[in-house]
């Protein structure tokens, strides 16, 4: 019978000891956009949002000699700098005013930008649906502003790598400019690159070495090949398209590599809540459509997709160039139908002549026959 060792179980704060200084302590408020630029009072040089008593924002840049002046009131920033964030500070003239540092999802909004941005709801569903993780690599193409290229930071985390691909040079530099403000200085894992993805890529990543890839672009479909090149198996290819054709042309281009599982779409939309006592009701305004959201899955090499077992519908996959309404899923208008509705058409034209709703006595075009041969035996009596 073997005796059992006198050491004690480790306990909980003995295990988060033992684990690198990295993650706590005063070296985790050194990590980009960490808690060092998060907590604390407010300081000269960084973003405060004001909100008023009618929710109207206005976003400052703290500046020991700045100075605020709206309809609410005017103040000084140094009545600010220092303050613990959260305070409502009231003006000269009465008006309540309450400084919060800006959300991601506030910044994204009132950042410069170039390009349009990749909507908060929408960079949030990338992310999720994306399977974004702590240390993935990830590929982007189509920085734009650098709106989505913030939320991948954020989850990638220091030890990951982002690899952001834009075209245009100049919007590459307004996206490192708004990302570096936001994180108060170059992202260990971020690397820029200008020029095609189909060029770029081959070059900065290895084949299969690549977790997740969004692409947010005119025409996705033109980078299929290289996308599944660079995936790793199982890695989820997310598009961000604006419009239902360029939704088509991409699902239809996915399925065609046969490199890819079933392409899945959605849009998502935002609708807030009007609260109020008793009054609770949505709100008259909402954030619409903004994209389609399509992801994918790179199957492993040497694979081909399933056999879909669903019937598509009729007409659903022409032959011919030209579209049909039916290749759009709209019904088919028979004949018989746009008889109808051209009778009740001209049904409608004649109650709204005469007010009346049934037919005494000839019809109009009767009438018009009867008084035009009245009209002709009057100028010529003798006949």
């Amino acid at each position: 019978m073997t005796s059992e060792p006198d050491t004690q179980p480790t306990t909980v704060p003995d295990a988060i000891a033992a684990e690198p200084p990295s993650t706590h302590g005063a070296e985790a408020a050194d990590l980009p956009g960490g808690p060092a630029r998060r907590r604390g009072p407010l300081r000269a040089g960084e973003r405060v949002q004001l909100t008023d008593t009618k929710g109207r924002l206005h976003t400052i840049l703290l500046t020991v000699d700045g100075y605020f002046q709206s309809q609410r009131g005017s103040f000084r920033h140094t009545e600010l700098i220092g303050k613990p964030e959260g305070t409502v500070l009231t003006t000269a003239t009465g008006h309540q005013l309450l400084a919060l540092r800006p959300l991601l999802s506030d910044f994204v909004l009132s950042m410069p930008r170039g390009a349009a941005v990749v909507y908060p709801k929408d960079a949030a569903q990338i992310v999720q649906m994306g399977d974004i993780f702590p240390g993935a690599t990830v590929v982007e193409a189509g920085v734009g502003s650098g709106a989505l290229s913030m939320s991948l930071l954020s989850a990638v985390g220091e030890r990951g790598h982002l690899i952001s691909v834009e075209r245009r040079e100049d919007f590459a530099d307004i996206a490192i400019g708004n990302v570096e403000s936001w994180f108060g200085g170059p992202h260990p894992a971020w690397e820029v690159r200008t020029g095609d993805l189909a060029d770029v890529l081959p070059d900065a990543v290895e084949p299969g070495s690549v977790d997740r890839m969004v692409l947010d672009m005119l025409a996705p479909w033109e980078n299929l090949g290289v996308a599944a090149d660079a995936l790793a198996p199982g890695g989820v290819l997310t598009a961000y398209v604006a419009t239902t054709t360029q939704l088509s042309r991409f699902a239809e281009d996915v399925r065609a590599t046969e490199a890819f599982t079933e392409p899945q779409a959605w849009e998502t939309m935002v609708r807030t809540w009007h609260l109020e006592g008793l009054s609770v009701r949505p709100d008259h305004r909402m954030i619409g459509h903004t994209g389609f959201l399509v992801t994918t899955r790179r199957l492993a090499p040497g694979n081909t997709p399933q056999q879909r077992t669903r019937r598509p519908a009729k007409g659903a996959y022409p032959t011919e160039s030209d579209w049909t309404p039916e290749d759009v899923g709209e019904r088919a208008i028979s004949e018989k139908k746009i008889r109808r509705v051209r009778r009740d058409i001209h049904r409608r034209a004649e109650i709204e002549q005469t007010g009346m709703a049934s037919r005494p006595g000839p019809r109009p075009d009767e009438e018009r026959a009867v008084s035009q041969d009245a009209s002709e035996l009057l100028s010529h009596p003798e006949d």
